[in-house]
């Protein structure tokens, strides 16, 4: 008689993948951005930004310091405030105008994504939906090399500075989605604190929580060795997972926001917040760069791309839910559902935010409650509703997250359109 064999079971995922660009952190180190490029061997560069962040003067500073040394640059300040298909097919027309040897982004998360479409447009052939994420894009992955990409963010939120990914906004879709991989990472990240001193409160309120929502959402995303492992190692995701490596950078991300988000909100001028807010960025982007967020961000694109009428204090006067409101509004929800995979990582998140001891006895509601605290605290708002969103947008809103397949993949719960219907009704 033949004794009964084992099924072959496929191995869960024994290897993690983690990377993050050159970093030049520090007040004054916008000043060495010409040397540094001109380190990198370019003769030329189109610099990228928006024109609320021109009004300032930063890209143009660049610019200067670039011709200084030695380097042709252009400035280009057609970036819209959310970046949309539409305006990335400008931008890169802009990028393609001459064979630039470099781009440099200047500006938030739109600024950077933008930048990154931008390189990708311009040394590939075909069209951004080639290469968005599927069930909405083709999901193609970049064959070429693309150009040198230097990072200068003036908001302490985005991460975009150290991230494979670029999010947009699909107008005829109604919806946001993204790009991702590891070819789209910029060449140099230059972080000077002092480009965000003029940030609005408002603004910074919701760059916070958007440094929050990454540190938090890397650390209780899925384990990397409990996926299952890919068929095809050099298709591994750039989104592997909660890894001992960012980990690391979550934790020291969730602590400067926790003690400094308030101060930076309630005065900008104050460089130490300012400098701490930034840290904090730059550390959450290198964590969720790599391990990926999940739930809050999935949600927050069609809640920024079915908006109607919304316009945001201390935003341009136009129909938006700014990113970081987005991503922030159904967090508590979120995480008070999540809270099962693994209670002990987010009473750890709980700790590490507020400075206070958690138990089990304290639950599911504690990180929830630490972050509605905040949220009041700095003018957040308080729900879907104030977005324009009712009970009766809920499907809309859940078929839109359904589509964000790169997050969904390490939500920590399987997620299905009553988990998420629940938490968008909690979330109004």
């Amino acid at each position: 008689m033949t004794p009964p064999t084992m099924p072959a079971f496929q191995a869960n995922e024994s290897v993690f993948t983690w990377a993050a660009p050159p970093l030049k952190f520090g007040t004054g180190a916008l000043n060495e951005i010409g040397t540094d490029a001109a380190a990198m061997g370019v003769s030329s560069c189109l610099v990228i930004t928006d024109p609320g962040v021109r009004e300032h003067g930063v890209p143009d500073l660049v610019h200067d310091l670039l011709l200084k040394a030695g380097i042709k640059a252009e400035v280009f300040d057609g970036v819209a405030i959310e970046p949309t298909d539409r305006s990335i097919a400008t931008a890169a027309e802009a990028g393609r105008s001459r064979a630039w040897d470099c781009f440099v982004a200047v500006g938030g998360g739109s600024t950077i994504d933008t930048a990154k479409a931008v390189n990708l447009l311009t040394t590939h052939p075909g069209e951004l939906l080639d290469f968005v994420t599927p069930p909405i894009g083709a999901g193609k992955a970049p064959w070429l090399p693309l150009k040198p990409l230097i990072a200068v963010p003036t908001t302490a939120g985005t991460g975009s500075e150290s991230t494979t990914i670029c999010v947009v906004d699909l107008l005829g879709l109604r919806l946001k989605a993204g790009v991702s991989h590891p070819r789209l990472r910029p060449s140099l990240a230059v972080i000077d604190p002092r480009t965000t001193l003029s940030l609005p409160p408002e603004v910074t309120a919701a760059s916070g929580m958007d440094v929050l929502c990454h540190a938090l959402e890397s650390y209780t995303s899925v384990p990397f060795d409990a996926k299952r492992a890919p068929d095809d190692p050099q298709r591994r995701p750039a989104f592997c997972g909660a890894n001992p490596i960012s980990d690391i950078w979550c934790e020291t991300a969730l602590r400067l926001v926790g003690a400094n988000l308030r101060a930076a909100v309630f005065n900008g001028r104050d460089l130490r917040a300012r400098t701490a807010m930034a840290l904090a960025s730059t550390y959450a982007g290198t964590g969720f760069g790599n391990a990926g967020t999940h739930l809050p961000h999935a949600a927050s694109y069609p809640v920024a791309g079915a908006v109607r009428e919304y316009r945001a204090a201390g935003y341009p006067a136009m129909p938006m839910v700014p990113h970081g409101q987005a991503v922030s509004v159904t967090a508590p929800a979120v995480f008070r559902w999540t809270y099962p995979a693994d209670p002990a990582r987010h009473l750890r998140a709980a700790e590490l935010l507020s400075g206070r001891t958690f138990t089990t006895t304290d639950g599911p509601e504690a990180l929830p409650n630490i972050l509605s605290e905040l949220m009041s605290d700095i003018g957040m708002p308080s729900g879907l509703h104030a977005f324009g969103y009712a009970e009766d947008d809920t499907e809309v809103l859940v078929d839109g997250t359904l589509k964000q397949t790169r997050q969904l993949a390490v939500t920590p719960r399987p997620v299905d359109r009553n988990a998420l219907a629940d938490i968008f009704r909690r979330s109004t």
